[in-house]
């Protein structure tokens, strides 16, 4: 298995990098889903996190308020940390046991990890490559506005509180910049796609026996 560490801010791209790995063959882990999966109805996450903040960030039918949830740790870094403190853990766990699934289910598989706050979470699997995706804030917070129907302050709040791109650049093998044309984008997953092919066979043949 070859497996790619795939981050990035808000905005910056990921969800486009991904799809493009994913049609080029390969498998797509998304920490965003884990993370919703960890805190569903009955869970210890969830029941965790209405502990630590109270029934408001709660629906009426008992699941989570995601919405209100935000509107609270996206103002207070001390109440973001509490929520890392919680679902971080539980993310981790999981995404362990789903890479061994796709390791056992095909061995040289090329792996995706699409994890946003692999930095902030202290992301510590055994990645054969991290890719950052980066764009300038205007561009990202101008995304959040336009396709997401987001408040520009708000945005500019979301993205101030994940890590900075100097520390994202501190762990990255490789960076793709999104900030230009979509076809600028594509060319250069597609360039890295074709080194990561060329690296995992390599890799595949001095290993065999």
């Amino acid at each position: 298995m070859y497996l790619i560490g795939l981050t990035g801010g808000i905005a910056s791209g990921k969800s486009t990098v991904a799809r493009r790995l994913v049609r080029h063959g390969a498998v797509h882990i998304d920490a965003d889903h884990l993370a919703r999966v960890v805190v569903g109805p009955g869970t210890p996450g969830l029941a965790a996190i209405a502990e630590a903040f109270g029934d408001t960030v709660l629906l009426p039918d008992g699941s989570l308020n995601r919405a209100a949830l935000g509107a609270v740790v996206f103002r207070d870094p001390e109440a973001l940390d509490r929520l890392n403190a919680i679902v971080h853990p539980e993310v981790r766990a999981r995404s362990n046991a789903v890479i061994r699934a796709a390791e056992a289910e095909d061995p040289n598989a090329i792996v995706v990890y699409d994890v946003p706050l692999l930095v902030e979470a202290g992301v510590d699997h055994p990645f054969d490559l991290v890719v950052v995706t980066q764009s300038d804030e205007p561009t990202r917070v101008r995304r959040m506005v336009e396709l997401r129907a987001m408040d520009a302050g708000e945005a500019e709040r979301r993205i101030r509180a994940q890590a900075s791109d100097a520390d994202r650049h501190k762990i990255a093998d490789v960076v793709i910049d999104t900030g230009g044309t979509l076809e600028q984008t594509l060319e250069q997953v597609d360039v890295l796609w074709e080194q990561v092919r060329v690296h995992s066979q390599q890799r595949t043949v001095r290993g065999a026996p």
